[in-house]
């Protein structure tokens, strides 16, 4: 049977656009529908705005700090209408970059909603097109829980475009997207209040880490409800009228906004048509194996529709790793050890390998932990109080790194680093071995003892 396309991705996210340009420079005809702005969450509601701001929220800090150097008090104000056009401008300039390299590898972009017709063919909008292999890339949405008054909250997606800063703000959540955004709008200048149902922020990091973040966001000034959970919301004429029920008490605040960065995030299938190509479904994912193969044989689903691994990275690696194999000629998979990720709270934190706990349940006794927790020497003149912390594990037998993690200026730039060394295998002898760079943070990594 003759096909319009070799491939057809759905989805015009990174791990769609990965892929879709990945095969056409093998010689595929490809096509790609998207039904949004090119380059998905991360380019449009996530990495990339976000990171952005979190830049800008650092300003201050960095303004009050200067003194200590021997720079003047300064009097600053935040324009927030110039903040939101400078990100979003910077949005607008990546979209443009994705569409050229489109247009470069001779991918076809059709624009709207891509439903499935059966498991070779796709419409979009009144378009028809059939496609020998179907890659689905859809990404995944915000979820809301169900709370009375909660369609007055905000998703993370639509933060970015508020028309002004709320002074008072509410982040629901622990997640690592709530916790980064309790620190931008803090370092804006907001008051933030962070709702969380467990003792601590960042559920599934090493401890430490999850302790010492959140105990620097406190003595920064976010207020962190642990054990808590949001009962309802009213919106008032004074504001949003939000009353949170914690141990053994409760209370009623009235803040400006209420945000639902950290509530979680599932797979975005809604209106895709999956049962008419057959395609199984698990736990509200598409079931995939591990060449990202779903169960008909020619659709294969990559990224955060799978709910395997949910980072920008990992979907591109999945979608190249598809690409490679199927129109390249070198079968390979996507391995899902040792992935390095940051969080880009305040103070920032970036991990890679084992948690000390998973490193214990797998290795028992055999695991020894080095810690070192210190004032950068930047501190030691600015007046900051705000300490690094970094942490190795180590397995005994092998000597091998099972893990490192760090809290602290630059983590997410220090930890890619030290990520290669974990991914090869290294050794505490070969940290130790390592000359370090004097003064920086980062040689501690190879100075523990």
């Amino acid at each position: 049977m003759s096909y319009d396309f070799d491939l057809f991705a759905i989805g015009g996210g990174s791990g769609g656009i990965a892929t879709a340009r990945r095969a056409a420079g093998y010689g595929a005809k490809v096509g790609i529908a998207e039904c949004d702005r090119l380059g998905g969450t991360c380019v449009n509601r996530g990495c990339i705005p976000k990171k952005l701001m979190v830049y800008a929220s650092h300003f201050p800090k960095m303004m009050e700090e200067s003194q200590g150097y021997g720079w003047s008090d300064v009097e600053s104000t935040l324009n927030w209408e110039k903040m939101v056009a400078a990100v979003n401008g910077e949005v607008t300039r990546l979209n443009g970059i994705y569409q050229g390299m489109l247009d470069k590898s001779e991918v076809k972009l059709f624009s709207g909603y891509a439903e499935f017709v059966d498991a070779h063919t796709i419409k979009i909008g009144e378009e028809t097109i059939t496609a020998e292999k179907i890659l689905i890339a859809v990404g995944g949405i915000p979820v809301k829980p169900d709370i009375p008054g909660i369609e007055h909250t905000l998703i993370s997606d639509e933060i970015f475009n508020l028309p002004e800063q709320p002074k008072r703000l509410i982040i629901l959540g622990g997640g690592y997207i709530g916790v980064e955004f309790a620190g931008i709008f803090h370092g804006l200048g907001s008051e933030v209040i962070q709702v969380i149902r467990r003792e601590h922020i960042l559920n599934g990091f090493d401890g430490d880490i999850r302790e010492h973040v959140q105990s620097e966001m406190q003595r920064h000034g976010i207020r962190i409800l642990n054990k808590s959970t949001i009962k309802n919301i009213t919106k008032t004429d004074s504001g949003l009228e939000v009353t949170i029920t914690g141990e053994n008490k409760e209370e009623t605040v009235i803040v400006d906004a209420v945000g639902l960065s950290a509530t979680g995030r599932k797979p975005n299938l809604e209106k895709l048509g999956l049962e008419n190509a057959g395609v199984a479904v698990e736990k509200g994912a598409i079931a995939v194996d591990e060449y990202s193969q779903t169960n008909v044989e020619h659709i294969y689903a990559v990224g955060d529709c799978t709910d395997r691994v949910n980072l920008t990275p990992v979907a591109i690696g999945e979608g190249r790793a598809f690409a490679d194999t199927h129109f390249g000629g070198q079968s390979r998979q996507m391995t899902y050890d040792n992935i390095p990720t940051a969080v880009f709270s305040q103070p920032e934190a970036g991990t890679v390998g084992l948690t000390e706990a998973e490193a214990r349940e797998k290795y028992g006794d055999n695991v020894r932990v080095y810690r070192a927790k210190f004032r950068p020497l930047y501190h030691t003149v600015s007046g900051g109080e705000d300490r690094t912390l970094m942490k190795l594990i180590v397995h005994t037998e092998t000597d091998k790194v099972l893990g490192a993690h760090m809290v602290g200026e630059h983590a997410g730039e220090i930890i890619q680093g030290v990520a290669i060394a974990v991914k090869m295998g290294a050794t505490k002898a070969n940290f130790d071995a390592t000359v370090g760079i004097h003064p920086s943070s980062a040689e501690e990594f190879v100075t523990m003892r």
